[in-house]
This record gives C-alpha cells, structure tokens and sequence, in this order.
C-alpha cells in the first residue's frame, strides 16, 4: 500500500479535527444539560478516552506531515 499523500494526510487532520470539536462541544452540552460544575467539565474533557486518542492521532499525523513537507 502507498504511503499517503501530503493532501490526503491534511483532509483526514481536518476530519479528524472537526469530529473531535464536535465530541468536545457535545461533552459540554452534555454537562450543561446535567448541571455539572464547569471544573467537572473540564475534567470529564480532560480524561474522556476517545478525546486522548484523537489528540494522540492528531499529533502523529501532524508530525508526519511536517516530515514529509521537509522531505
């Protein structure tokens, strides 16, 4: 399988990046229908697993489009 272009790596950092605001916002939706204090917000943000995930993949794929742009 060839590797992924520079386009392809960018669309999927954008995808990626607009699904994990949109997790994000319905987290605080979430808490703000359930009356949670803002820090229990902000901690459920903070741990919440697939948020760690796509952060961690979004950081890789940033990294691998910074190698391959100085490439």
């Amino acid at each position: 399988m060839a590797d992924p272009s520079l386009d392809d790596l960018k669309a999927t950092v954008e995808e990626l990046s607009a699904y994990r605001d949109r997790l994000k916002d319905d987290v605080v939706a979430m808490g703000q229908k359930l009356k949670l204090p803002q820090k229990r917000i902000e901690l459920t943000l903070s741990e919440h697993p697939e948020l760690q995930r796509l952060e961690a993949v979004l950081a890789q794929l940033d990294e691998q489009i910074r190698s391959e742009s100085n490439a």
